[in-house]
């Protein structure tokens, strides 16, 4: 199996510390956030490795390299003029990743969810993690019914940026900035995304605040 970070955004909301490092780059508990990934992948058994980088993308390529520190092997996907967004992201990678399923985890984040568990076909096109809805998005994105994701339900959770996907989800797209969530709503509607609750911790690293508070956990663990 292979998977994707996705590493190509901004990160408007995290200047200025994002005006000249970017945002996976940004570092908590004395490493870069996109090394845990990096290691918890390599751990979970997966050894190939997409990135997508736009700003400063060169410097997450020199940073890491060819990932055998790591004990993956990384190939980049360097999305220009600007971001592809999170579906065009991984459209425009669809040949590196082959017909298998994939894993794909956003770069700005940071959990402790066993990647390994990932390791299986998805019974639809899609498999997500799903998490406790934190302060900053207390209404959630999707619900829970038993296995199976839904738009609405009576308890909802959000999306923890850790999923498991079926390249046919993609399928016949044409090249272009894209999101994701219109196509993951579509396939609900069509009981083709499954997922799981998640209780362990879960970081969303979308302000400097944030980035904060999760150094300090690190390094007081």
């Amino acid at each position: 199996m292979k998977a994707m970070i996705l590493a190509a955004g901004r990160g408007e909301r995290m200047r200025p510390l994002t005006d000249h490092t970017p945002k996976p780059l940004l570092e908590v508990g004395g490493q870069a956030l996109i090394e845990y990934h990096l290691q918890a992948l390599s751990r979970a058994g997966i050894n190939e490795v997409i990135i997508n980088h736009a700003w400063l993308g060169e410097q997450i390529v020199t940073h890491l390299g060819d990932g055998k520190r790591y004990g993956v092997s990384i190939q980049y996907s360097h999305e220009s003029p600007i971001a592809l967004e999170t579906a065009g992201g991984i459209i425009q990678v669809l040949p590196l990743l082959g017909k298998d399923p994939f894993v794909v985890i956003n770069g700005d984040i940071w959990c402790d969810y066993p990647v390994a568990q990932l390791l299986k076909e998805p019974e639809g096109l899609a498999h997500l993690v799903l998490v406790d809805n934190p302060e900053h998005n207390p209404e959630g994105d999707f619900a829970l019914d038993n296995s199976q994701v839904t738009e609405n339900g009576p308890t909802k959770f959000t999306f923890s940026g850790i999923g498991l996907y079926r390249p046919e989800l993609f399928a016949g797209l044409e090249a272009g900035a894209r999101p994701l969530a219109p196509l993951l709503r579509q396939a609900m509607q069509q009981g083709r995304v499954t997922g799981e609750y998640y209780q362990g911790r879960w970081f969303d690293i979308g302000t400097p605040e944030r980035l904060q508070e999760l150094d300090t956990c690190l390094k007081i663990k």
